[in-house]
């Protein structure tokens, strides 16, 4: 992964999470998270699917800390900075070059083009990366948002299973 991991839309600044941010989360300290970051978290930000993954992913950097970069991105809004939303992946590529990504955007945030702006951002600096041949995402089949910025990204879906829609993404296709 690049060393110099920070990346600046015309809105956002999408910064990896640090072991330091990542830990003051993972305890719910608000105001250390606000600090170390120089943002405004807002309170439902703490509601979000990804705090769920916030102690794997502590553990994942405390074990190697080159998986910065591949685990969770944090979405900033450069107008007013706060933190608007995450986005990432679950970790380095396997053996065949594939990442999941997944992203979410606090509500009073949405349909701004804030998510596909983070996210297009995100794969572009991805396929940057020599391990990179494949980018996975899932979305619900009923989540209108999410599925079309899947389809702007150019991503196929490849399979349905139950409610979930999975896609993907190669660099070939690209």
């Amino acid at each position: 992964m690049n060393h110099n991991l920070h990346i600046t839309t015309p809105r956002l600044e999408l910064l990896p999470c640090s072991l330091e941010v990542a830990q003051a989360v993972v305890t719910r300290n608000k105001s250390q998270v606000e600090r170390l970051l120089g943002v405004r978290v807002p309170d439902d930000w703490y509601a979000s699917e990804v705090l769920d993954f916030f102690p794997i992913y502590v553990q994942m950097l405390i074990d190697d800390p080159f998986q910065l970069g591949w685990g969770v991105w944090l979405m900033i809004y450069i107008t007013d900075s706060t933190l608007i939303g995450d986005l990432g992946f679950g970790g380095k590529p396997d053996q065949t070059g594939t990442v999941e990504m997944g992203y979410e955007v606090l509500s009073a945030y949405r349909q701004q083009g804030f998510a596909f702006e983070a996210v297009k951002a995100l794969v572009d600096f991805a396929f940057t990366q020599q391990e990179i041949k494949r980018i996975i995402a899932h979305s619900p089949d009923d989540h209108v948002a999410s599925i079309r910025i899947l389809e702007k990204l150019e991503m196929q879906q490849i399979a349905k299973d139950e409610n979930l829609l999975k896609w993907e993404l190669k660099l070939e296709s690209r």
